[in-house]
């Protein structure tokens, strides 16, 4: 009948590369292939029986023994043995103890071999995966250096040394393209438990930016600056809040460092992407107009309720707020989380021409007011009747080219139309 190993030297030869390659202790691996014998022996002669094993360290010798119960007469053959035949075993065997009975390991048949190996070697990479998982989970959040091993369907997988992780296609930045034998710097992202590879990287999330600012940048090291907020369309663009914890620190020019040293080492790592840095403030309107760069904002107009705003840039620069694609101005919105139109100064200026015209319209319906006072008053902001029937003359006479009696004239003129207005609806209900 076939061993589980040839030889002494075959099996203590495994033993040795296994807690050499895979780093598990001698006694580890005794432990599992004494379960594995009794798994096997249970295939063997059945669930019921009580068997046990072992494996001697020195000689490699692999016992087995059933187990029985001693009892006076009529045993369960299985389970119990008459202390008659429990003597020949054990000369001492006494009635209620156990009885070890040795198994001849060399009569398995070859499945029982196979399967007593199986199991080792099943419980070899159960132990292998969980001292994987282990060692890297502490570590998510780091960032590792490795090298491309085998690229399949475009996720890459990357030798760490103790460890094979993959970087997956959704995690790479996508102008990246890798070979065999590159060197890949990423961020442990997750470990699987149950999968393999266990080890997930990534270099295309928001914590590998920040954790390659904290490497780059001292200053957001020791938490002088802190980063508030990145979003980021991977190679491509990102966009960053930096808020300074000390009044003597320029957050953004710590950022770029030294004729722009800092930035450009984090660009490089990056595949060129482009980075954004926004200076923290409490005024929503300047995080806005900064965070639209490389675009330059004229105003900012915002509605705080509904959390949207209009941005007005000058004609030129509109495509540069929208960006490539639309990307500027989605990574704007993901960064403020507003909603955001743009529009061109040319635009705007159209837009409040034709508003002006039609408020002046809407004044010189009122009886008494004249293009010239109504083209006055919109410029001042007065373009409410009801505002406007509430004021004194002494206010709106002081309005450049109103005087004392035109302005009583206008409010009286404003009231006599808001009655009639008022007249007019009830009529109709």
């Amino acid at each position: 009948m076939d061993k589980l190993f040839k030889s002494r030297s075959e099996f203590m030869a495994i033993i040795e590369q296994l807690e050499k390659d895979k780093n598990i202790k001698k006694e580890e691996i005794f432990k599992t292939i004494s379960e594995s014998i009794v798994t096997a022996l249970r295939k063997y002669y059945g669930k019921v029986v009580q068997i046990e094993a072992e494996v001697d360290p020195n000689t490699a010798e692999m016992k087995a023994y059933f187990v029985k119960d001693v009892v006076e007469d009529s045993p369960m053959e299985e389970l119990e043995i008459t202390l008659d035949e429990a003597k020949k075993y054990n000369p001492d065997a006494k009635i209620g103890e156990k009885v070890k009975i040795p198994v001849d390991v060399d009569e398995f048949s070859r499945i029982a071999s196979q399967i007593a190996k199986q199991t080792l070697l099943q419980k070899i990479r159960i132990s292998e995966r969980d001292k994987t998982y282990n060692e890297f989970a502490p570590r998510i959040g780091e960032i590792v250096t490795g090298l491309v091993t085998h690229i399949n369907n475009r996720d890459i997988l990357v030798n760490l040394g103790k460890a094979e992780a993959m970087l997956p296609f959704s995690e790479q930045i996508r102008r990246e393209k890798y070979s065999v034998n590159d060197r890949v710097k990423a961020i442990i992202q997750r470990v699987e438990k149950n999968k393999t590879p266990q080890v997930i990287l990534s270099r295309s999330s928001v914590e590998f930016m920040k954790a390659i600012l904290q490497n780059e940048i001292p200053e957001i090291y020791d938490g002088i600056v802190e980063v508030v907020k990145i979003v980021r369309e991977a190679g491509v663009r990102s966009k960053i809040i930096v808020k300074s914890n000390s009044p003597k620190i320029d957050p953004v020019g710590a950022c770029v460092g030294v004729k722009g040293s800092r930035i450009k080492a984090i660009m490089a790592e990056l595949a060129n992407e482009k980075i954004d840095l926004i200076p923290f403030s409490d005024d929503i309107v300047q995080v806005i107009a900064k965070a639209f760069s490389p675009a330059k904002v004229s105003s900012v107009s915002i509605d705080k309720a509904n959390k949207m705003a209009i941005i007005v840039v000058p004609d030129d620069q509109v495509e540069i707020a929208y960006g490539r694609d639309g990307i500027n101005k989605a990574l704007v919105e993901r960064l403020t989380e507003y909603t955001f139109e743009i529009k061109s100064e040319s635009d705007k200026q159209k837009e409040s021409s034709e508003s002006f015209k039609k408020q002046v319209k809407k004044l010189t319906e009122i009886e008494g007011i004249t293009q010239k006072v109504a083209e006055t008053l919109v410029k001042m902001g007065y373009n409410d009747p009801e505002k406007l029937a509430q004021m004194k003359t002494e206010d709106l006479s002081s309005l450049s080219g109103i005087g004392e009696k035109t302005a009583q004239k206008i409010i009286e003129s404003v009231k006599k139309y808001l009655d009639k207005k008022s007249e007019e609806e009830k009529d109709k209900e």
